[in-house]
């Protein structure tokens, strides 16, 4: 006799099969993902290794292996500022260690850059100078494509001075930029309104009128700083300029008509000069290496805000 309490489920196999599927599912969605979550925590910390030794490897100098004397290379890239990699921190650090490392043979500044800070360009001249002083080690200056204002004012320092026949050099001149907007806020409406705590203190405000007396005292403090530029070229370089009245006008020229000047002392590339003076092709650059984490943001366009708005409103003194 059938159990009357007995509840029939005629579907029951079917059901259990469907949630046995779908827990199943799910835990083999939970695997794939925990699978997933150490894969890119893996990942993850691939990553921040690398990246602290490529901080460590940029921390560590210099290092030779040779056991042969050998040059050591500077490299003088780009602008010449305190926020770029040609800043005088950068470069005076590397002079240093070349000046200390004893199997160096002498240096070889290679220098590509249109010149910049009067400041720094200055901080590196008298550096070089300096160490001159320290250890009898011959410093060169080969000029590739472009050397011209604050970077000639670094080659100045040197022994002596190469370029290529086609290499642009000189440019022995100082320039203040900013700009006007004074015409444009006449004429959109825009009122200025600047509030200052001493007669001179807004001078040289691109958005307020220009005034003809601080015009005036700004080519004066231009003037001194040209003055200076001059002088230690004339000082780094001495009887072997040939100056005519264009030499420190601000202009440039090939690296043929600078051998006639005498502003540089013969053609030569880098590897050639090495061979020449040293007689040997052993050479290590000590260029201080960026910070990988700076470059990073670097080439993610981070700065690029920041150095537009210093363009636009910031006026700036540039050797040029």
């Amino acid at each position: 006799m059938d159990n009357p309490n007995k509840i029939d489920y005629p579907d029951s196999t079917k059901e259990w099969k469907l949630i046995e599927k779908v827990v199943t599912g799910l835990q083999d969605e939970q695997r794939k993902s925990r699978r997933w979550g150490i894969f890119f925590k893996l990942a993850t910390l691939a990553y921040v290794l690398f990246i602290i030794m490529m901080i460590g490897k940029s921390a560590e100098g210099v290092v030779n292996n040779t056991g042969e004397p050998y040059t050591a290379i500077i490299e003088v890239n780009g602008v010449i500022a305190a926020t770029e990699q040609a800043s005088a921190d950068n470069i005076i650090t590397a002079l240093r260690d070349a000046f200390d490392d004893e199997q160096v043979l002498g240096i070889v500044l290679r220098i590509n850059s249109p010149g910049g800070s009067p400041v720094q360009s200055g901080y590196v001249y008298d550096e070089i100078k300096r160490l001159k002083h320290t250890r009898d080690l011959p410093v060169y200056a080969v000029i590739v494509d472009l050397g011209a204002s604050g970077a000639y004012y670094i080659a100045a320092a040197a022994d002596e001075i190469y370029a290529d026949k086609a290499s642009l050099v000189g440019s022995i001149g100082v320039v203040g930029s900013s700009f006007g907007f004074t015409g444009a806020m006449e004429k959109f409406g825009i009122e200025r309104r600047l509030y200052t705590s001493g007669d001179h203190k807004g001078f040289l405000d691109p958005f307020s009128p220009e005034n003809p007396e601080e015009k005036e005292f700004w080519q004066g403090v231009l003037k001194v700083t040209h003055n200076q530029f001059i002088e230690q070229v004339r000082l780094g370089r001495g009887d072997r300029l040939k100056e005519t009245p264009d030499m420190f006008s601000g202009l440039v020229w090939s690296g043929e008509q600078a051998v006639e000047m005498g502003l540089i002392d013969g053609l030569s590339s880098t590897s050639q000069l090495v061979r020449t003076k040293f007689n040997s092709e052993e050479v290590v650059n000590f260029t201080r290496q960026p910070d990988p984490w700076e470059s990073l943001v670097q080439k993610l366009g981070a700065s690029i805000g920041a150095g537009l708005a210093t363009v636009v409103t910031a006026p700036s003194l540039q050797l040029h």
